[in-house]
């Protein structure tokens, strides 16, 4: 209990330092990183030996968040170069040749490397990266820069508020498993609980945002906001099943021990990487 204390004191100290330096490189080189070592941490349970494809994996998602905004290098390169940059080359020919490269290096190294590697790294590597990359993309999605930030704080609420929520609950009413064969400590009505407690949440954070926001939101956003809090906590909870189902199928515990009593980077941010991608569609459809 104590080593998981310290570590979440240590990881408050990063998430102050990430939302004082949100608009700089820095807040996107720190989510570069843990979008690396959430890949890397895929690839080593998944048992993948072939350390070109390890290489070239855990460096493709490293790169994929600066290739997110137009805005990411800001102040030191200006939105109007890095977006020539980034906009040379359709983003989809990356992953063409991120596939190539892999499949390239499963013949090179056939003695050691299946199918299975290539495919699970693949899909580690683009969708664990543009997971990741949705920080960047809802940070830079508006001209009113405060309503993005708030939106990623709105996806992180409705994971790990109803992580929390259904925890407690589940302690208090628990009865009901939700899910005995993948995760035994899970329970219909924690479930319920958590999701009650992320609508919560989030209706304190739109008071506070309203409360200290330039430009404020109008009651259709608040409403719509509310409402999907549901479906997009509810995809929090499928998050957090299917990494659970994916440390099963490895046969770990944890994804991996960068973080003391709180396991690897993918264990914090599994429900986090279905609720970000969920929200940044709304915001695309509906803001």
């Amino acid at each position: 209990m104590k080593q998981r204390v310290i570590t979440a004191i240590v990881l408050l100290g990063v998430l102050a330092l990430c939302v004082w330096q949100i608009n700089t490189p820095i807040f996107v080189a720190v989510v570069a990183f843990l979008c690396a070592v959430a890949v890397n941490e895929i690839m080593k349970c998944a048992k993948v030996k072939n350390k070109f494809i390890l290489f070239v994996g855990t460096a493709f998602s490293a790169c994929v968040p600066f290739f997110a905004s137009a805005k990411v290098m800001e102040p030191l390169v200006s939105a109007e170069i890095w977006g020539s940059v980034i906009g040379a080359v359709p983003q989809v020919i990356y992953v063409i040749i991120l596939t190539l490269v892999m499949l390239l290096a499963m013949l090179k190294g056939y003695s050691h490397t299946k199918f299975e590697d290539v495919t699970i790294s693949v899909f580690a590597a683009v969708f664990v990266s543009f997971g990741f990359s949705v920080f960047v993309r809802l940070r830079d999605l508006f001209d009113n820069e405060q309503l993005g930030i708030y939106l990623i704080f709105y996806a992180l609420i409705c994971a790990l508020g109803t992580d929390v929520g259904a925890q407690l609950g589940g302690m208090a009413f628990g009865k009901h498993k939700m899910s005995p064969n993948i995760s035994p400590k899970k329970t219909v009505e924690g479930s319920v609980c958590g999701v009650i407690f992320s609508i919560i949440l989030n209706a304190a954070a739109i008071l506070l945002y309203n409360l200290f926001a330039d430009v404020k939101l109008e009651t259709a956003k608040i409403i719509l906001l509310l409402v999907c809090a549901l479906p997009v906590s509810i995809m929090g909870m499928m998050g957090d099943l299917s990494a659970s189902v994916l440390k099963r199928n490895f046969k770990v515990k944890d994804f991996g021990k960068i973080f003391p009593g709180h396991g690897g980077v993918m264990d914090r941010f599994d429900s986090s990487l279905f609720t970000l991608p969920l929200v940044y569609a709304m915001a695309l459809a509906a803001f």
